[in-house]
């Protein structure tokens, strides 16, 4: 894997960590459904804006706009609807944990839909990877509020199981179709649920406009959704699903550390171990872990030359 894009995904998965202790942060000053609502339309307005003043094309194909509905619905609306409603029941850190166990499942799916088969080396990857994860969230289950933590963990699969979907359906039309043009209509049309169950059942309009939401509502749409959505599908043009999606598993990392810096989260020996476990895990998945899809992109022709 080229520097460049290892750069880019260290950067994704850092941008998603700090969503979790954004999306609590606003709760004081908006309703959980309005909030991502907001979130998904800013997002999506804003990459569609760049598009259209960049002259980048919008997608062709009944097929392809079939992907992006399904796409919005799992990135956006569920991935969305699971993350904020989580974060009132489970801390920002141990939220990101949770949430980026969502690598098993996506390798599933990629070697059935997409030919993207691991090793053996890579299997084990994921599997420490997946043990690190479980060191890290074992010690919550036996503290005093462990029916909160559990309906916390039931949300956090429902974004992960919505993001882990839309995954696979990303790299489906990654090299295809425009990045910008492609995130900002799922964004968009993920945006549409959200809205609905917000109007339905909350009051939209009991938002507290202040200086820190108007900051924190900006640095999760443009930044934590905009620019990371952009960024993911780029890397997935050429990087095969599993090895950059087995990158997920530093999302808790960066958490956790983010929690014991903000949130006076402490960190104990199953968290250590569990880091370990995960690091060691992104190691033997990007170590010739995975197969490149049998497929191969289009190339895209560019002036006289072919890229």
């Amino acid at each position: 894997m080229k520097a460049f894009e290892f750069s880019k995904i260290i950067a994704v998965m850092l941008l998603w960590a700090v969503c979790f202790p954004l999306i609590t942060a606003g709760f004081a000053y908006a309703p959980h459904l309005t909030f991502a609502a907001l979130r998904a339309i800013i997002a999506g307005a804003a990459l569609l804006a760049v598009g259209l003043a960049l002259g980048r094309p919008l997608p062709r194909g009944g097929r392809v706009w079939i992907i992006l509905v399904f796409v919005g619905l799992g990135a956006t609306s569920l991935a969305y609807l699971g993350m904020f409603h989580a974060a009132e029941f489970v801390s920002p850190g141990i939220a990101t944990v949770i949430a980026n166990a969502q690598p098993l499942l996506a390798a599933i799916l990629a070697g059935m839909f997409l030919n993207e088969h691991l090793d053996t080396r890579g299997k084990a990857g994921l599997a420490l990877g997946f043990t690190g994860i479980i060191f890290i969230a074992a010690p919550q289950l036996v503290t005093g509020q462990a029916e909160n933590y559990v309906t916390g963990i039931a949300y956090i699969l429902l974004a992960a199981l919505g993001i882990t979907v839309s995954n696979v359906l990303i790299k489906r039309v990654a090299g295809k179709v425009d990045a910008i043009m492609a995130m900002a209509i799922q964004m968009l049309i993920g945006s549409v649920p959200l809205a609905i169950a917000a109007f339905a059942l909350e009051q939209p309009l009991n938002v507290t406009w202040s200086l820190n939401f108007i900051l924190i509502l900006l640095s999760l749409s443009l930044f934590g959704s905009a620019l990371v959505y952009w960024l993911w599908v780029s890397i997935l043009e050429k990087t095969p699903l599993n090895r950059a999606n087995a990158f997920s598993f530093l999302v808790p990392v960066f958490g956790l550390a983010m929690g014991a810096m903000f949130y006076g989260e402490a960190l104990g020996w199953p968290e250590f171990i569990g880091i370990l476990l995960t690091l060691t895990g992104i190691g033997l998945v990007n170590r010739n872990g995975g197969h490149a899809p049998k497929y191969r992109l289009e190339p895209v022709v560019s002036g006289n030359k072919v890229e």
